[in-house]
């Protein structure tokens, strides 16, 4: 019997890339994992459907939920959240992982794409978290974890991409104020940000191609992190802006060498970190 041994995980997004590579972690131990995201036909761009990432959960060893929807709609993140409910009897895990960007500067920038970011990062993440709180409230050692940045006021990043780091710390000011508001129901509120990029369809499609992609680690650093992260009592990690490599040091790992590159040097470290 596992950490995750018929446990519960919703998560948004996770067709593909980091979410996925999560889901695959909690499923391997056993878990059931619900996944809320558009990604119902194959994409000329992006690998993966929420139905093949059902396929690779359910051989994974988990059990599958796929919802397809759309995390910035009320009524269909209730939907969803009462079908995981209704499925497997209770909510454990709120992952938050769907995510927009967009690197324009100020005078670039759509206002419809900064809409896009601030729909699904923030308000998406407060939204699936707020309606998964009566839940995670039953659960045994409840988790939400955010995958975004350690807040960080040097304005060097708010400088360089204002409308997405907007974004994206407003998903972490989530993590922030939950953990404090939700302390006493003993519900943990994290967050999970990688030191290096990580090999994405969202880097090699935006963020450098097959260059960025040579420089980045895999997506499952992430995951063994995430998984390090949800099996800790939850009364005890809680309001941390976790780093993974951090995690996995404190875990006793620290060959990384199996997420690669083999010329460490080589990583592209992440944005929002200082170096």
């Amino acid at each position: 019997m596992g950490a995750f041994t018929g446990k519960t995980m919703i998560v948004s997004g996770g067709s593909r890339g980091i979410g996925l590579a999560i889901a695959l972690k909690v499923a391997a131990d056993g878990a059931n994992v619900a996944m809320l995201a558009k990604t119902a036909e194959p994409h000329p761009k992006l690998e993966g459907t929420i139905f093949t990432a059902a396929e690779q959960i359910e051989s994974a060893g988990g059990k599958a939920l796929p919802i397809v929807g759309d995390v910035r709609d009320d009524g269909m993140v209730e939907d969803a959240v009462a079908k995981t409910v209704e499925a497997f009897g209770g909510l454990d895990i709120v992952l938050n992982n769907a995510s927009a960007i967009d690197l324009s500067r100020t005078p670039d920038i759509r206002m419809k794409s900064y809409d896009l970011m601030q729909d699904i990062n923030c308000r998406g993440t407060f939204l699936l978290s707020k309606t998964c709180i009566p839940h995670l409230r039953e659960a045994e050692n409840p988790h939400i974890l955010t995958l975004s940045p350690p807040l960080n006021l040097n304005p060097r990043w708010a400088g360089a991409n204002l409308a997405y780091t907007i974004a994206k710390y407003g998903m972490s000011t989530v993590t922030l104020g939950l953990a404090e508001e939700l302390k006493e129901d003993g519900i943990a509120v994290n967050s999970l940000w990688p030191r290096t990029i990580i090999a994405t369809a969202a880097v090699q499609n935006l963020l450098g191609g097959d260059e960025a992609m040579r420089r980045s680690r895999s997506p499952e650093i992430m995951a063994d992190a995430a998984g390090a992260i949800l099996a800790r009592p939850s009364r005890e990690a809680t309001g941390n802006f976790y780093i993974d490599d951090e995690v996995l040091a404190e875990e006793g790992i620290s060959d990384l060498s199996a997420y690669g590159p083999s010329d460490s040097s080589d990583l592209q470290l992440d944005i929002f970190l200082d170096a």
